[in-house]
């Protein structure tokens, strides 16, 4: 991939650069693999709003993504490599045998006329889909479920890759993008490799009307705020008020404990990220 610069005609161009999308082989999506997602202007379903500042942004079609990889020992080729708006990754365009059409995350150094296919006992090389527990320890995989069947929901990003560091009573150890060593089953699915677009986390924005464009809106602080508008807002001036930061709910803002006790999976990790530079195992 390579990266775009600009000449400093103005501080927004200075330090820009822009990605040139150069292993992108096809504009327009597949049409009948996308659908208009309704801009929720962060929103939930009671229309209640619970992440701020967001909406007016561009207008996307979404791409529907195969994540589960559930079509089993049909080879598929790879006819487009393209770009989505609603994530960081390139996606791939695979065509199968039977003539089914479908979009995955597309792994790095996976090009056009590669032949892929999902199965339990298949090769093991970029692209493919397989049981961890068929996946050799040290291999680098994306896309990873974390229950079997519920499809891919980790590694998905741009350049991001876990490592599968053993297998021990029926679970794979990996290790996280985020270093954090984790149990996951054996029965669980992965692709082999490394999401691709490895230059998105050199993009420089450079400008505020670029994040507009993906729908951030500018965030105020909460102390420039109204009493009635956050808890840390009022005062005469600028006053910290010496209260701990909060969030427009009260809730503390820095340190405090918001995981549900009853939804933990504390037990399948073996080391947090929180403790990667000692090294220390939970």
């Amino acid at each position: 991939m390579g990266m775009r610069t600009f000449r400093p005609i103005t501080p927004a161009r200075r330090h820009m650069t822009m990605d040139t999308k150069e292993d992108v082989t096809k504009e327009s999506p597949e049409k009948a693999l996308t659908y208009f997602l309704h801009d929720k202007k962060g929103r939930n379903n009671y229309g209640r709003i619970t992440s701020r500042f967001r909406g007016q942004g561009h207008k996307q079609l979404y791409r529907m993504i195969d994540f589960k990889r559930d079509k089993l020992d049909v080879p598929a080729k790879v006819v487009a490599v393209e770009y989505d708006p609603n994530r960081s990754s390139r996606i791939a365009l695979l065509q199968y045998k039977d003539g089914e059409k479908r979009y995955i995350i597309c792994p790095d150094k996976l090009a056009v006329g590669d032949m892929v296919v999902s199965g339990n006992d298949i090769e093991v090389k970029v692209g493919n889909n397989l049981p961890l527990k068929s996946i050799p320890v040290g291999t680098v995989v994306h896309n990873i479920e974390l229950h079997p069947g519920q499809g891919g929901t980790i590694a998905r990003t741009a350049g991001s890759f876990a490592q599968i560091m053993g297998k021990e009573n029926g679970y794979a150890v990996l290790k996280m993008p985020s270093n954090e060593l984790r149990m996951v089953r054996l029965e669980c699915r992965a692709t082999v490799g490394q999401v691709g677009n490895l230059d998105h986390e050199n993009v420089v924005i450079g400008k505020a009307g670029r994040y507009r464009w993906m729908g951030w809106k500018p965030r105020n602080r909460a102390i420039a705020m109204n009493p009635v508008d956050h808890p840390m807002g009022g005062g005469e001036g600028k006053s910290k008020s010496g209260e701990h930061p909060r969030s427009p709910t009260g809730v503390k803002a820095k340190g405090f404990k918001t995981r549900n006790r009853k939804k933990q999976s504390s037990r399948y990790i073996m080391r947090r990220k929180k403790d990667k530079a000692s090294g220390g195992i939970v």
